[in-house]
């Protein structure tokens, strides 16, 4: 198993000032991510990826990110 960058083995608490939000991923997507990144990290690359992204469309777009 390999570990991305930025996704250690640590357990604990999600962070403060998050909203639950339920996705629906394609089959054995999920399998996939928590292959790459180890158990228990999925939420945490799936908040950054999309933060990343929002970023990416709202510069693209003139937004100011508020």
């Amino acid at each position: 198993m390999s570990v991305v960058a930025g996704y250690d083995t640590d357990m604990g608490r999600p962070p403060l000032g998050v909203k639950t939000t339920v996705i629906r991923l394609p089959e054995g997507l999920a399998e996939r991510i928590d292959h790459l990144i180890g158990p228990n990290r999925r939420a945490k690359f799936i908040r950054e990826i999309v933060e990343r992204e929002v970023k990416h469309l709202e510069s693209e777009r003139g937004g100011n990110g508020q």
